[in-house]
């Protein structure tokens, strides 16, 4: 992976974090923290769309992919969250 895809994939992830977080019911947790997981979601998305080759082409696709891998992270963490 080039610096340059790495830069793409952390602007993405900002974007798709930004989304969830208007989506996630509740607002999510914040827009800093929302932004953080929408990184850690534009990786996540990224990997899981490749394992079940899944590929829409060009930065929509990988917004899609970094906002699904973004709700994903947002729900497991809500989870965790619930529990204590």
């Amino acid at each position: 992976m080039t610096v340059e895809q790495i830069i793409i994939m952390l602007i993405v992830g900002l974007v798709a974090g930004w989304l969830a977080g208007l989506v996630w019911k509740g607002g999510g947790f914040g827009l800093v923290w929302n932004l953080v997981l929408g990184v850690a979601g534009s990786f996540l998305g990224g990997w899981l769309f490749k394992i079940l080759n899944i590929s829409f082409g060009g930065i929509i696709g990988s917004i899609v992919a970094a906002f699904v891998g973004a709700l994903i992270i947002l729900a497991i963490v809500n989870l965790i969250r619930r529990r204590r």
